[in-house]
Formats: C-alpha cells, sequence, structure tokens
C-alpha cells in the first residue's frame, strides 16, 4: 500500500517505560516503509500516580522533546510531529492545562486508561472486571469520554473504545452510549483516533469498531490514523485494514496536525 499517502499519529518510545526503541528507530521504520508523515504521541507523566512501566517522569519529558526533535534532523524528507499521549483524569485537568502550553507540541491526544482510579487496560488488574457491572463501567467510561472532549485539552482522542480491549462487553445494548459520548466530541470539535492496536489485542479488533465508527461519520467527527507502535516492528502494522475500514463507513480525508491547528489529506491508499 501508498504509506506515502498515509500518516501514523500514535508512535511510543522507551522513555514511557513498555516501549522499545528510540525516536529515530521508529522514524527510520517509517521512511522505510514509505511514510512522509509521522507523528510521535508517547505518554505523558501522569500525575495521579507514579508507575515508571506506565509514562515517563517529569525529568523525561525535556528529553524526549529533545529526541523527537534529533529525529527530525535525521530524516529531513519526512513530516514528524511532536505529540504526547495524555490520560484525562477528572481531578488533574486544571493542573495539566498549566503545563501542556509549555512544550511546542503539534497535538494533544487524549486517552482513558483509567476508570475512578482503576487501570482496566492493565492486565495486572484484569481481575476487576469480575466485580463489576459491565454495563455501568461502559456508561462510566464514555462519561469520561465525553468530559475529555468537553475539557478543551486535547485535539484528538486515542483508540475512543478502549474498553472493550479484554473482550468483556455488556449484554446490554451499548448504541445509546456511544451517540451520547460521540454527540460531545462532535460539539467539541476533536478528531478521534482509528487505531489498529486493538487487532493486537485480546479483543482483535480496530478501535473503534465498525458501529461505533459510522455514527462518529454520522456526525462529521474528523479521523486519524495510528498504530500505537510500542515497537519499531509495528509501525502502520495493519494500515491497510484500517483504510479498508474507513472506506467501508465513508470516510474520504484524515486529519493532520502542525502546532495544534488541524488540516486534512485526501485519503488515497
Amino acid at each position: 500500500m501508498d504509506y506515502g499517502t498515509l500518516v501514523d499519529y500514535h508512535l511510543h518510545t522507551s522513555r514511557c517505560g513498555h516501549a522499545a526503541g528510540r525516536p529515530e528507530d521508529y522514524a527510520g521504520a517509517a521512511w522505510r516503509l514509505g511514510f512522509r508523515e509521522i507523528g510521535f504521541s508517547d505518554h505523558f507523566p501522569l500525575l495521579h500516580i507514579q508507575d515508571p512501566t506506565l509514562s515517563m517522569g517529569w525529568e523525561e519529558f525535556p528529553l524526549y522533546v529533545r529526541e523527537v526533535e534529533e529525529a527530525r534532523a535525521l530524516f529531513p524528507g519526512m513530516r514528524i510531529r511532536l505529540g504526547a499521549e495524555v490520560d484525562y483524569l477528572p481531578q488533574t485537568v486544571s493542573r495539566l492545562r498549566e503545563t501542556l502550553g509549555s512544550y511546542p507540541l503539534d497535538y494533544v491526544m487524549g486517552s482513558l486508561h483509567f476508570v475512578d482510579g482503576w487501570g482496566f487496560d492493565d492486565p495486572r488488574y484484569l481481575e476487576g472486571y469480575e466485580h463489576r457491572d459491565l454495563y455501568q463501567l461502559w456508561s462510566r467510561y464514555f462519561d469520561l469520554l465525553g468530559e475529555a472532549a468537553e475539557s478543551g485539552l486535547f485535539d484528538i482522542l486515542a483508540h475512543p473504545d478502549l474498553i472493550k480491549k479484554f473482550g468483556y462487553r455488556p449484554h446490554q445494548e451499548v448504541t445509546g452510549l456511544y451517540e451520547g459520548c460521540l454527540d460531545r466530541v462532535a460539539r467539541a470539535g476533536l478528531a478521534l483516533e482509528v487505531s489498529t492496536a486493538g487487532l493486537r489485542k485480546p479483543v482483535g479488533e480496530i478501535y473503534p469498531g465498525e458501529g461505533f465508527l459510522r455514527l462518529c461519520r454520522e456526525r462529521d467527527i474528523p479521523v486519524t490514523l495510528g498504530s500505537d507502535a510500542h515497537h519499531p516492528s509495528e509501525v502502520g502494522k495493519d494500515f491497510a485494514m484500517a483504510v479498508e475500514l474507513l472506506r467501508r463507513v465513508g470516510y474520504e480525508e484524515l486529519a493532520l496536525f502542525d502546532g495544534r491547528e488541524r488540516s486534512t489529506l485526501r485519503l488515497r491508499a
């Protein structure tokens, strides 16, 4: 496929504590595939806990910024965007608002990995699913995702239906939860990530699923692409499947970011 007509905006580095490789390793892999634009969005320091296996520390973020800038110098023929994946937690919004503006970011990718303090996508805490009402859990997750969209902190929402990662789904219909959340996302004017990472997880599906993505298209919510690569070999992984899904539901453009300003790229692959 023609990777030169696509972007991969969700690349990690070893700084986050659970990925391998430096920015130049990922950039090199992207260049060999034919990408002409990529973006790094490694995990911004967590504010509510300290866990070096989940995100970099405060002292490391300036080093990460410098390493991405060094990768840009090594690959002048490729646009390399500087982003960050930032966890949304209601109690940290004001502090995040103060700190994110201190860095020359091209985009901020908001994500949810915690619901009321529980790391629902962390296999170390998988037993938490046994004690929860799944419908109430999903309801709370999508309410928080709507809050994240309305917070004004983010440009993109990452892997928006991550709550399905381990395959725990409510028996009840959840379309109403999607719709309520996406109405808020549309009003806030954010883009959503279509992520192939779910294909490598127990659920075995792209984030978001087709039904969710069709609701996005009905609301004209912009989308971008990400692999959520934690190793250079995962850059652009399974993008053919993502593009086929996007075309099937009617998307013809991808969202691009530069200095937190959004533009579009015609989806030609």
